[in-house]
């Protein structure tokens, strides 16, 4: 039996969420598959190297554009803000921030990830859902 879904959306913090800037596509897929349970769903080797990756029917994607990791990332909503944390740092991942935020009147339970690639994520779920 399946988990049930845990990704809702995912929003980028720049332009595109399916060309999130990164210097090697091989390690970012495999890191992103690993890592957050993604799959991998289209690939494209030029003009721009790029990748899409997908959970839950959230997409997510990476390119070899030249854009700097350090200052993109994305937002990712999803049903279970715990079960998200527990399920990353049983892979190692260290989280951070684990705080309450609140955007347009909506408190949001909250933690961060920053990836290897220099990627941020910033994982969110309304607390009035937090079980």
């Amino acid at each position: 039996m399946s988990s049930p879904k845990l990704y809702e959306a995912a929003f980028p913090y720049a332009d595109d969420i399916l060309a999130l800037p990164v210097v090697d596509i091989e390690r970012a897929a495999a890191w992103y598959c690993d890592m957050f349970g993604m799959s991998e769903v289209e690939r494209r080797d030029g003009p721009t190297p790029s990748v899409v990756l997908e959970r839950d029917g959230v997409q997510i994607g990476f390119a070899v554009n030249g854009g700097d990791p350090g200052n993109e990332g994305a937002a990712i909503r999803v049903r279970d803000i715990h079960r998200a944390k527990q399920e990353l740092e049983a892979k190692g991942i260290k989280t951070g921030n684990w705080r309450v935020d609140e955007q347009d009147g909506q408190k949001l339970q909250v933690f961060f990830v920053i990836a290897p690639d220099g990627l941020c994520y910033y994982f969110h779920q309304p607390l009035d859902e937090v079980t």
